[in-house]
């Protein structure tokens, strides 16, 4: 029975690839970082453990678990992350640095404390991106910088574990249903005061908050488009899946800079002075 461990299974992506990779056969060590969330996933029959990702000590206790029952790891799945909205300047660099401490160092350092079991197995590491790291859009800064830095770690990782046969895969979603939305909305809103000199665009800040639930693929639906991907051999290094996936970066690369510099701006309010 092959074994995979996936960060951030306490709700949707999370939850519905740890569901869809159990079905399929797989041994599914679900991590969460809320202790709540842990018992709902062991009483939904997972091998779940408390992660932090930005813990170094739970991370090397989660290895030496791994190592004691398995002495090997056939997949991990990067996953845990959350989406920092509103404006860039808003959040400052203290927003920045949280956004990447989860959304990237987390990456590396997981994949970092898992190497020899992934090495052993000659396994594959999947990281959830987003195509807001190919689009970027305007009051998502953060986030989008966060994905593009998982496209950039994701093809330096598939490089250089090339030689272990280790494969990286890369998914970017595009709108997933899940409590993303919600999620970003709340935060948005802690970011954005009313003395803000964007308080005047704050229904466009919480629009873009709520984007990624506009006519959004179904999580489960998400997850088995995953679980086909990794079962192909060699396994795609990069995957687009959900509404928006395919038309956005399209977008990215065939407009030309001013006219979606345009577009983004009357989307989102941008167009008249302030």
């Amino acid at each position: 029975m092959p074994t995979v461990l996936i960060t951030g299974c306490s709700s949707g992506i999370g939850r519905a690839l740890a569901d869809a990779f159990r079905d399929a056969g797989h041994e599914v060590w679900a991590t969460a970082r809320k202790p709540d969330d842990v018992e709902q996933l062991s009483a939904a029959g997972f091998t779940a453990r408390q992660l932090d990702v930005n813990d170094g000590e739970a991370l090397r206790r989660l290895a030496d678990e791994l190592e004691a029952q398995h002495g090997r790891l056939d997949m991990l799945i990067n996953n845990a992350g959350y989406g920092a909205m509103g404006p860039l300047l808003d959040g400052g660099v203290e927003a920045l640095r949280q956004q990447f401490e989860t959304n990237v160092f987390a990456v590396v350092g997981v994949t970092r404390a898992l190497f020899p079991l992934l090495r052993r197995a000659r396994g594959l590491v999947v990281n959830i991106g987003s195509v807001s790291g190919v689009l970027v859009t305007p009051f998502a800064g953060a986030y989008c910088a966060s994905k593009a830095a998982v496209h950039a770690l994701s093809d330096a990782l598939r490089l250089e574990l090339a030689p272990f046969g280790i494969q990286v895969m890369e998914v970017q979603p595009g709108a997933i249903a899940s409590q993303f939305a919600s999620n970003a909305q709340r935060q948005a809103e802690e970011v954005l005061a009313a003395d803000s000199a964007w308080w005047p665009l704050r229904e466009h800040v919480q629009a873009r908050a709520r984007a990624s639930q506009d006519r959004p693929t179904s999580a489960a639906e998400f997850a088995q488009g995953v679980l086909a991907a990794v079962g192909k051999s060699p396994a795609p290094a990069v995957v687009r899946l959900g509404n928006g996936s395919t038309a956005l970066p399209l977008m990215a690369r065939l407009l030309p800079t001013r006219l979606l510099d345009w577009a983004l701006r009357k989307r989102f309010g941008l167009l008249r002075p302030l």
